[in-house]
């Protein structure tokens, strides 16, 4: 009856959310427009950036749960030439087309929209070197940024800039487009951002597979995920999260994951009591979107993780929480109630935390950490 009545309350608690409404504004640009799509909130916004070749389109699915949880103005847009947003007719050279001066009309609609002070960022593949131009341009305006399998800075070393040029013809691309010019430009762009780096000043998720582009050559994989790995091992301000299970398209494959991801990051910009008001509606919405995929091991493994984040951060009611809900999902789960009865005798329940790790070992007798566990308990 326990585990029911946590479902049943997690439920009440979701019942109170209000759709926001996606408006779509078309900022006139002098002589083109750009277009924006806006979920109108408070406090600090955040900014979706796609990646290359998609428009804003691609974050719809997910907005919604973000701006539940956060109650922030979310904003995505196409870039020049992309999805609704016209080609800027004053430009008339293929090379003034490259992403120094997309990173001027970003500025330009976001100050014509009114948006010029704190932002958090978020960007998918080589949407991701906005996202470290932009940051380095402003890095006192920049409160955090979530990075989902992004295109790094130092990835297209020379071999594979020449691999890539035996691999795409340009001609083929319909001119003018977006497409077309980010693709005429782009080996000039990987040259000038080669070695940049994200400022130190600000917070960063970097969310990556384990293998972003399953049946591309080993080169290209190995490299992508190795200067992943790099990334968070070698700075302090930047924690990694690998996706399991995911390939490039992360938000995609597992929409749980990086929308509990943007919403913890979002948390974490605030002061203490919003914080605790953001976390608690970000914790009904992990559930709710564990349960919607409570067929998949995802969704467990992301309560987990989701527990132990709590777990981290000391706030110990909220990691019961989540593990309670999580052993109701995954009654057949010996992971499960492992997790569950190490939380338990982190809060002094003795007695219960043994009931969880006997239960785990039932599942699975070969379960020697949930075997030690009790030994020492019992020796107490």
């Amino acid at each position: 009856m326990k585990h029911q009545y946590a479902i049943s309350s997690l439920f009440f608690i979701l019942s109170f959310y209000i759709c926001a409404q996606s408006v779509d504004k078309h900022v006139d640009m002098g002589e083109y427009t750009m277009h924006f799509k806006i979920i109108k909130g408070e406090g600090t916004p955040i900014l979706f950036e796609a990646g290359g070749g998609d428009d804003s389109t691609v974050w719809d699915p997910i907005l919604q749960k973000i701006h539940d949880a956060t109650g922030a103005t979310l904003i995505s847009y196409d870039r020049s030439g992309f999805g609704k947003s016209e080609l800027n007719p004053k430009l008339k050279n293929e090379a003034d087309f490259g992403i120094e001066n997309g990173i001027k009309e970003l500025e330009a609609g976001l100050s014509k929209l009114g948006y010029t002070d704190k932002i958090m960022l978020v960007s998918h593949s080589y949407g991701g070197l906005y996202n470290l131009l932009y940051a380095r341009k402003h890095p006192k305006k920049v409160t955090a940024l979530v990075l989902i399998d992004v295109t790094l800075s130092d990835f297209w070393n020379e071999e594979l800039l020449t691999m890539r040029d035996m691999n795409i013809d340009i001609s083929a691309i319909p001119k003018p487009s977006g497409d077309y010019y980010m693709n005429a430009n782009f080996n000039k762009i990987m040259r000038d951002v080669r070695g940049l780096k994200f400022p130190e000043s600000m917070p960063i998720l970097n969310i990556f597979p384990e293998n972003s582009f399953p049946g591309f050559p080993e080169i290209l994989s190995n490299r992508w995920r190795e200067l992943h790995q790099e990334l968070g091992a070698q700075n302090q301000n930047i924690t990694n999260s690998i996706a399991k299970g995911s390939s490039h398209g992360v938000f995609q494959d597992n929409p749980a994951l990086v929308i509990n991801a943007i919403n913890k990051m979002y948390a974490e910009t605030l002061d203490k009591n919003q914080q605790n008001i953001v976390l608690k509606k970000a914790l009904a919405i992990a559930m709710e979107l564990a349960i919607e995929t409570k067929s998949t091991n995802r969704s467990e493994n992301d309560l987990i993780a989701l527990g132990y984040s709590f777990l981290g951060n000391a706030e110990l009611d909220k990691a019961l929480e989540v593990f309670k809900v999580n052993i109701a999902l995954f009654a057949e789960s010996s992971n499960a109630y492992d997790s569950y009865g190490e939380a338990l005798l982190i809060a002094d329940q003795k007695p219960e935390a043994i009931e969880m790790y006997t239960k785990s070992i039932e599942l699975d007798p070969n379960n020697e950490n949930a075997k030690a566990v009790l030994l020492k308990m019992k020796e107490e």
